[in-house]
């Protein structure tokens, strides 16, 4: 009997014991996720991000604001803006009309367009730069032709423009498309129904409702822009005061030993970028609340 009241008891006083264990198992898990993600956001973004404030300001706000406005600094500013600015609206429309075409139609084909889209998410940005100097290049086919006829493409804005365009290509139709394919098309076929035209469906129907994945890709796609380093770096040939964008500056800067100034210029860029992602939250909590209501 006492055998049997043992085995009995034993399992009974365990088993406060493990529920004990389980319950801290539970909190330790999710604490622990929560550490590690903090470790990694700290040493892989906040940190650098401090070293590059850190180092911009090593020297006093006069020098600061001496380093960006310094001719070259003006000058890498204004070609980065004037690319956003070039590339951000045409890409835009090509990722609307892709978008559009590949979420709302099925044709032969598709899945190959789709694929090409991705092409630039997968091709290194300095393939891609180097692909467009054999194309446009003074050794390429069209090289003598464009030589003869004075149009400058490769270290020149023409060259840096396709270059950047290229790099960025997918990131407008990518946050579209898949808004699209969710949605289906039986608002548009009503709309076709009821007697709309195709512009006026597109315009009234189709368009609203990506209205804010296409401010999430314009978004994105402009931060790209503004940050490329790899693509514009072959095809602009860093001539100083024509072809730099901003991070081309900050190579420069860096390699001649002003670092200072090239965290100066660095820290622009960093600006920019928490500007973006703070426009990119306010977006995706406008569009929530939309949604929501």
């Amino acid at each position: 009997m006492s055998d049997t009241a043992s085995t009995l008891v034993l399992p009974t006083a365990v088993l406060p014991v493990r529920k004990t264990l389980a319950l801290s198992a539970r909190k330790l898990v999710p604490a622990g996720l929560i550490l590690i993600a903090l470790t990694y956001f700290t040493v892989i973004l906040l940190l650098p991000l401090v070293t590059v404030m850190m180092e911009a300001f090593s020297k006093g706000l006069t020098f600061y604001a001496e380093s960006l406005l310094e001719a070259e600094a003006l000058e890498a500013m204004q070609l980065t803006l004037l690319l956003a600015i070039l590339v951000v609206p045409f890409n835009a429309a090509f990722g609307i009309a892709a978008a559009w075409c590949l979420g709302k139609f099925r044709f032969p084909g598709r899945a190959l367009l789709m694929t090409l889209i991705d092409l630039p998410l997968s091709v290194s940005p300095v393939v891609a730069g180097l692909v467009f100097v054999l194309l446009f290049g003074a050794q390429s086919v069209l090289g003598p032709w464009l030589l003869e006829h004075d149009i400058r493409i490769i270290f020149a804005l023409p060259g840096i423009w396709l270059s950047s365009l290229f790099v960025t290509l997918p990131y407008v139709a990518r946050e579209v498309l898949p808004l699209l394919e969710a949605q289906g098309q039986e608002q548009e076929e009503s709309a076709v129904m009821l007697g709309a035209s195709g512009w006026q469906t597109f315009r009234y129907i189709s368009l609203p409702q990506m209205k804010w994945a296409l401010i999430h890709g314009v978004i994105l796609c402009n931060a790209r822009v503004m940050g490329e380093f790899g693509a514009v770096s072959v095809v602009s040939g860093h001539i100083r005061g024509e072809t730099n964008t901003l991070p081309l500056l900050v190579e420069i800067l860096y390699n001649e030993y002003q670092f200072t100034a090239a965290f100066a210029a660095a820290s622009v860029l960093a600006v920019l970028a928490l500007i973006t992602l703070v426009i990119k939250r306010v977006a995706v909590k406008h569009s929530v609340t939309v949604s929501e209501h």
